[in-house]
């Protein structure tokens, strides 16, 4: 056998691929609904938190700011892992995949917070003067004239986060979720071959690649003109 049949056996086994093939499929399912949910929860408790952070109430404002600033601090692993293994010494035993799911969630709140409270603050402050002056309420002005902006703004960094964030479902392997990396791990240790990793490789492409690509589109769509 030459060196190029076995490279090609090794990783590219095609018995092996087949016979697993439908574990990875199974597993992209579990991704495909992880990352949903992260992405949905995330983004609005992110944004949710920017907007009760443009009222200015002081105590709410510092308690936002720990919040954020610890999510962003701690590694995405070790909430998991916390979640999952401590919250049953609260009488709360979540799930590997709701461990996960809120895990990253909470990760992507707290960048997303900052992103969002970041475009809300880059709005002028004429922006608000000449909207208030038109008999605009804070919450209207808020709503219709400033946020509009804030989030056009905040597309390019908040779908590079977003992105970063959701691939992080590979965690969850930690905690027994059968997502793509969990399936192909397991169906490794099983054939002891490497061919279903290079599937999982391939999964995760064909998962957020179009999304990598959507991403850019929506950055020039956005894009303010120069």
């Amino acid at each position: 056998m030459s060196t190029w049949d076995r490279f090609l056996d090794t990783f590219f086994n095609g018995k092996v691929m087949l016979k697993y093939l439908p574990d990875i499929l199974s597993g992209m399912v579990v991704t495909i609904e992880l990352a949903v949910l992260i992405v949905l929860s995330g983004l609005a408790a992110g944004l949710s938190l920017a907007l009760i952070r443009s009222l200015a109430i002081r105590p709410l404002n510092w308690l936002i700011i720990f919040i954020v600033d610890l999510f962003r601090s701690l590694p995405p692993l070790v909430i998991i892992v916390l979640m999952y293994f401590g919250l049953p010494y609260g009488g709360v035993s979540p799930s590997g995949f709701v461990s996960t799911w809120l895990s990253l969630a909470l990760v992507l709140m707290a960048f997303s917070e900052e992103i969002f409270w970041a475009g809300i603050t880059s709005v002028h402050k004429g922006q608000w003067e000449a909207s208030r002056s038109t008999g605009l309420s804070f919450g209207q002005t808020l709503m219709n004239v400033v946020l509009p902006q804030a989030l056009r703004l905040t597309i390019p960094p908040l779908t590079n986060r977003t992105i970063a964030i959701t691939k992080g479902t590979a965690l969850g392997t930690v905690v027994a979720v059968t997502e793509i990396l969990g399936e192909a791990s397991s169906a490794v240790s099983n054939s002891y071959n490497p061919s279903p990793l290079m599937m999982g490789a391939a999964a995760y492409l064909v998962l957020f690649l179009p999304v990598v690509v959507l991403a850019r589109r929506l950055e020039k769509r956005f894009a303010w003109k120069r």
